[in-house]
């Protein structure tokens, strides 16, 4: 049998049959069960996500030597191990239902003194956001080449928009963040002292930035929109979904 701290999470699979539930949802003829369905599906995958995201830190890190990752229950995939319930899930999709930029969620406590170089601790940092840029990949090609109900497919192509703008979003170089964390262990001492004494506040401005300052928000969806384009994401089914799921948050 295989040990509760890798056994796949009831949670998580609960949460995989809902979005599934949306995507079946998305598929009916009827404004109520396709709205209702491509929330379910936006919101339950981007739950999803976030629990891969932090699952590919830890099974980096895992592989890496840092093996704490598994009994802290990180490789279970359960989102109650990814730090804070509610700034780590609740917060992230709410920001996601109302700005659609959405913030980097969970985290997961990695040994950095037991990983064997630091090419390794590199590496765990990119396996978050890498995962949301395969996920979004997976997405669209699966949209590309699967005959689907044209709900489905609007709604699929703005979760794929969803993980591109959080690979975008996490691999900035900015302490606090993913990209950072990839550069960090080539830095000097000060720097990297610098680094964590801005850890704790420089997404907040990240974020303030993009959606108080026009020409930078609007620079980083440019930036968003030319890889999703690299990555064959249709623009027009993302706007769609992006409508039909924020017609219900509309008072």
């Amino acid at each position: 049998m295989k040990s509760s701290t890798t056994r796949i999470s009831p949670l998580f699979l609960l949460i995989v049959g809902l979005t599934a539930l949306g995507g079946v949802l998305a598929t009916v003829d009827t404004e109520l069960a396709l709205t209702t369905g491509v929330l379910l599906l936006v919101l339950g995958g981007w739950a999803l996500s976030l629990c891969l995201h932090e699952f590919g830190h830890a099974v980096t890190a895992y592989r890496g030597g840092d093996l704490s990752v598994r009994s802290k229950g990180y490789l279970t995939l359960d989102p109650r191990h990814y730090t804070d319930p509610v700034l780590s899930i609740v917060l992230p999709l709410v920001f996601v239902a109302i700005g659609g930029i959405p913030l980097p969620g969970g985290a997961v406590w990695i040994n950095h003194h037991a990983l064997r170089s630091r090419r390794t601790e590199s590496m765990v940092s990119l396996a978050g956001p890498l995962t949301n840029l395969v996920l979004g990949m997976l997405i669209v090609a699966a949209v590309s080449v699967v005959p689907m109900a044209p709900g489905l497919a609007a709604g699929l192509s703005y979760l794929a928009f969803l993980q591109v703008i959080a690979f975008v979003l996490n691999v900035l170089p900015v302490p606090g963040l993913d990209g950072y964390g990839a550069i960090e262990p080539y830095l000097s001492g000060p720097a990297r002292r610098f680094g964590e004494k801005a850890r704790p506040w420089a997404p907040l401005v990240l974020f303030l930035l993009l959606l108080g300052v026009p020409v930078v928000g609007r620079l980083f969806f440019e930036l968003a929109y030319f890889v999703f384009d690299l990555v064959g994401g249709d623009t027009n089914l993302t706007a769609l979904g992006q409508a039909v799921f924020r017609s219900l948050f509309r008072f």
